[in-house]
């Protein structure tokens, strides 16, 4: 027979696990009375948990949103998963939500067992955070337009395109998507009568929710980083690089993104990546910290600046003999 204690933590971790439990199979569940389990149940309650309880055939308990935050229940597992993601939120791309990452994950890790944080001392021993590569975003915009995409609301905001045009928009949010430098929002643009993506860095001021929208099917099959991937992928206007890469495109894809290039499956060993021409020092960077065999096919000038760096570096190991 558990303790009263113990039999609290374990009701409130069931409780959590799903979104309704039947009474007599929450009680069998625990090997207790029903009576002691409606005990329990107005024993959390008294400590804060919002649980709903209602009677009937399908009667039970189900755990339901509150007023205020009560103490969380984390397995092992969850407890660690927490640490890593306000570890990377404190150094992330999100404005404003890095001091009270790090305030929670302080918080965490104070009323962690031992042996938890011996284990989230090496994740953060480990875990080192590159500089930020892109644009950062505020914390209360990202909440705002989460909100509508989850509550299917109508949502206005001001807008300023990559031209640096500025507009007002009035659009029925579908989903965000995070590409790893970048966030956007998927929605319907009713004055386009169109999908569009939306860059979150570029919405000015605080967005505001109106009315609710039927939902409907979103792009590409409901894909919506695909879609994405598709909207952002690289316009090549005029002279164009082309390298073969000696890589699969599987193996590609994932480490060079659509605005940069295009990939295209030449066999099993190899695909063409396609980019525009003009940064080519740029390129020639790139393609050197991809550590990947690869064969210039143009243009001249590409091939030009690999030959110019190859001299370089060769003069450099000749100069340590």
């Amino acid at each position: 027979m558990l303790s009263s204690s113990t039999r609290l933590l374990r009701v409130l971790s069931l409780l959590q696990t799903r979104s309704h439990w039947a009474g007599p199979e929450l009680a069998d569940r625990l090997e207790v009375h029903p009576r002691t389990l409606r005990r329990d149940i107005d024993r959390l309650r008294q400590l804060g948990y919002p649980i709903h309880a209602s009677s009937g055939v399908a009667g039970g308990y189900a755990f339901r949103a509150g007023q205020a935050l009560p103490p969380l229940l984390l397995d092992d597992d969850e407890a660690l998963a927490v640490a890593i993601a306000l570890q990377v939120a404190a150094a992330g791309t999100v404005s404003g939500v890095e001091e009270g990452s790090l305030r929670a994950l302080v918080k965490l890790e104070q009323v962690m067992p031992a042996r938890l944080r011996r284990r989230t001392a090496a994740l953060r021993s480990a875990i080192l955070p590159m500089q930020r590569m892109g644009p950062t975003i505020d914390a209360g915009v990202l909440a705002t337009l989460a909100t509508a995409c989850r509550d299917q609301l109508r949502v206005g905001f001001a807008y300023r395109d990559g031209k640096g045009r500025s507009s007002t928009r009035t659009v029925e949010p579908q989903g965000l998507v995070h590409t790893g430098s970048r966030w956007y929002l998927v929605a319907w643009d009713p004055a386009r009568n169109d999908w569009r993506s939306f860059r979150i860095d570029r919405v000015e001021g605080e967005p505001v929710n109106g009315a609710h929208f039927a939902p409907r099917p979103g792009p590409g099959g409901g894909d919506l980083r695909a879609y994405v991937a598709g909207a952002i992928a690289v316009d090549i206007q005029g002279e164009e690089a082309r390298v073969v890469l000696h890589q699969p495109v599987a193996v590609m894809a994932p480490r060079i993104p659509p605005a940069a290039a295009l990939l295209e499956a030449i066999d099993d060993t190899r695909c063409l990546m396609r980019c525009p021409a003009h940064q080519l020092d740029w390129l020639v960077y790139w393609l050197m910290s991809l550590d990947v065999e690869f064969e210039p096919l143009g243009p001249p000038a590409l091939i030009e600046r690999l030959r110019a760096a190859g001299d370089r570096v060769s003069r450099a190991l000749a100069a340590h003999g």
